[in-house]
C-alpha cells in the first residue's frame, strides 16, 4: 500500500464523493470499449457528450453554462480518474479550449459556445502545432486575413490531438506582423465546414485511444465574430495566461500513473514465483519498489499542492513549469524501472504496464518540451 500524501483542503469529502463518482462511471462505461478504441484510433465524440450529461467534461463551469460551478480541483479529479484507467489527453484538452473561451470570450461568444461545452454536444481541441514550428509559437504561419464580415483561414496544423472527433477547434493564426503581437485566436467551428479537411489520423508511438491529427486550411470562412476576445493581436498572450492550467493537466496524470504502475507491480510480483520464491522476495525487487513508491509519493505531494494554489488563485507560473517536467521525468522513469520488474511479460501490449509504458513517453514532449520548461524555470532565475 502507498502512503497516504497530506490531505490539503481542496481534498475535503465532497470531491471524495465525485471522485468515487467518475472512477465507477470510467469503470463501467468507458474502460470495457477502450481496446476496440484503441485499435480503431480515436474515441467517439458521442463518448464525451455522455460523459458531459453526467456532469464530468467540465464540472468547473459556471452553472449559468451548464456545470456545476465547482473549483478546478474537480476537473484535476476527472484527469487523475482518465490516466488511472489509461484514457488519453484528450477531455483535457476540451477543457484546455474551453477554458480559453471562458477566460477571453465576448459575452456573445461564452453564450453560443459554453453550454455546448459543457454538455459535451461541441468537443473541442486547440491547433497550435505546425510543420517545422514545434514549440515556437511565434513562428506561426497560418494566416488569417479579414475579408468584409469574415477572416479567411489558409496554412496547415499538425500533431492535434482531437483533431479528427473535434467538432470545434481553438486556432492559433496570424492576423499581423512576425512575432508574437501578431498571433490572435480564431474559434473555428468545423462541421461541415468548406476548405477545412482533415489529413492523415497519426499513428503514436503510444496513446492509440487518442486521434492525433494534420489540419489543413485552405479559404476557410469563418465569421469575424469568432475572434475570440474581438481584438487582434491577443493571441499569444491569451495563450501564455493559461499555461499554469494547461500544465497541471499534464501534471496530475503523471502523479496518477505513477500510483497505477507501482499498484500494478508490486500485485504482480507478490504472485509471481522465480527461483522458488516470489519475486518480491528478492532484495532487488523492493529496493526498487521503495524507490518507485517514494517516488510516486513525493510526486503526489507536490502535485497536491500545486492544485491547492491552483484552486487558490496563487499557482505562478514558475511551479507549474517545475510541475510539468518533473511529473511526467519521474512517470518516464517509474514505468521504465516497473516495466523491468515483469520481465518478458512487461513487454507484451495486452499487460498495462506496457501501455503505461508507451503513453507516458509523450508527457515530456507536449505542453511545451520539458526542455522549454527548463529553460523558462531558468529565465526566472536570473530575473
Amino acid at each position: 500500500m502507498l502512503p497516504q500524501p497530506h490531505r490539503h483542503p481542496w481534498m475535503d469529502s465532497e470531491i471524495d464523493a465525485f471522485r468515487d463518482q467518475v472512477r465507477r462511471y470510467i469503470a463501467g462505461e468507458l474502460s470495457p470499449h477502450l481496446d476496440e478504441w484503441r485499435r480503431q484510433g480515436y474515441i467517439p465524440r458521442e463518448t464525451w457528450a455522455a460523459f458531459g450529461q453526467m456532469g464530468f467534461l467540465l464540472p468547473e463551469m459556471d452553472e449559468a453554462w451548464g456545470g456545476a460551478g465547482a473549483s478546478l480541483a474537480y476537473q484535476c479529479v476527472v484527469q487523475d480518474e482518465l490516466a488511472r484507467a489509461e484514457f488519453p489527453m484528450s477531455a483535457a484538452v476540451h477543457s484546455i479550449a474551453s477554458h480559453y473561451i471562458l477566460d477571453y470570450g465576448t459575452p456573445e461568444q461564452k453564450a453560443r459556445w459554453l453550454p455546448k461545452l459543457t454538455s459535451g454536444e461541441l468537443f473541442a481541441g486547440i491547433a497550435l502545432t505546425e510543420p517545422g514550428c514545434g514549440s515556437d509559437l511565434q513562428a506561426l504561419r497560418t494566416r488569417a486575413r479579414r475579408d468584409g464580415d469574415d477572416y479567411v483561414i489558409d496554412g496547415a496544423k499538425t500533431f492535434i490531438t482531437s483533431g479528427f472527433t473535434a467538432n470545434l477547434l481553438v486556432v492559433a493564426v496570424r492576423t499581423g506582423e512576425a512575432g508574437s503581437r501578431g498571433v490572435s485566436l480564431i474559434v473555428v467551428e468545423t462541421e461541415n465546414l468548406p476548405g477545412f479537411q482533415v489529413g492523415r489520423r497519426l499513428e503514436k508511438l503510444g496513446q492509440h485511444a487518442s486521434d492525433t491529427a494534420e489540419l489543413f486550411f485552405e479559404g476557410v470562412r469563418v465569421p469575424a465574430d469568432n475572434l475570440l476576445g474581438g481584438t487582434e493581436g491577443t493571441g499569444f498572450a491569451q495563450l501564455m495566461s493559461q499555461l499554469p492550467y494547461e500544465r497541471m493537466l499534464i501534471a496530475v496524470p503523471s502523479a496518477a500513473v505513477i500510483e497505477r504502475v507501482v499498484e500494478l507491480t508490486l500485485e504482480y510480483t507478490q504472485q509471481r514465483k522465480v527461483f522458488g520464491k516470489l519475486l518480491y522476495d528478492l532484495q532487488n525487487t523492493r529496493f526498487k519498489l521503495a524507490e518507485c513508491a517514494t517516488l510516486a509519493h513525493v510526486v503526489r505531494t507536490f502535485v497536491n499542492d500545486c492544485v491547492q494554489r491552483l484552486v487558490d488563485g496563487e499557482l505562478d507560473d514558475t511551479a507549474a513549469y517545475m510541475a510539468k517536467w518533473w511529473a511526467a521525468e519521474q512517470q518516464c522513469k517509474v514505468t521504465d524501472e516497473c516495466l523491468q520488474l515483469f520481465g518478458g511479460y512487461g513487454y507484451m501490449v495486452e499487460y498495462p504496464v506496457a501501455r503505461f509504458y508507451a503513453d507516458a513517453r509523450v508527457q515530456r514532449i507536449y505542453g511545451g518540451a520539458n526542455e522549454i520548461m527548463k529553460e523558462l524555470i531558468a529565465r526566472r532565475m536570473s530575473s
